[in-house]
């Protein structure tokens, strides 16, 4: 019998909730709760943190719906058949191909299996029961030297 073996994760690589309203999000989050939140220049309704700039987190961002949508099926709008997720999570982990192989291989459906992204962060994205938005990740600017 084939055993799986553990999918080893190193550390949370990033955190934050799924927006619908980049107004209202941005009043709750920069606004009134005054998290160091920059827009990125090619995308501004993706707000997020640096590294270290948020004590306790490598990387919290607000990311709008339609661009998990567009990341995940390459479209704008989340498929009715699967939950709207409400927040994302990634996880860095050790190997991202065991780990992808290790959640096919337990019945897992993959929306995105270990893609490298135009930013050089090489990812896998699932659905928790809960329906969050779970990447597993290997992000090369996030791991220690």
């Amino acid at each position: 019998m084939n055993e799986l073996k553990h999918i080893e994760i190193m550390f949370v690589a990033g955190f934050g909730p799924m927006t619908q309203s980049d107004a209202a999000s941005k009043a709750f989050y920069v606004d009134t709760l005054d998290l160091p939140l920059k827009s990125m220049p090619e995308n501004e309704s993706y707000r997020s943190t640096e590294n270290g700039d948020l004590a306790g987190v490598k990387h919290f961002a607000l990311w709008p719906l339609e661009q998990a949508a567009q990341s995940c099926f390459g479209s704008a709008v989340w498929p009715r058949n699967l939950l709207s997720p409400q927040s994302w999570v990634e996880f860095e982990v050790v190997d991202i191909c065991l780990a992808s192989a290790q959640l096919l291989a337990q019945g897992y459906q993959l929306l995105v299996n270990n893609r490298m992204e135009p930013w050089g962060q090489t990812v896998t994205r699932l659905q928790s029961p809960e329906g969050i938005l779970v990447g597993l990740t290997v992000t090369p600017w996030l791991r220690e030297v």
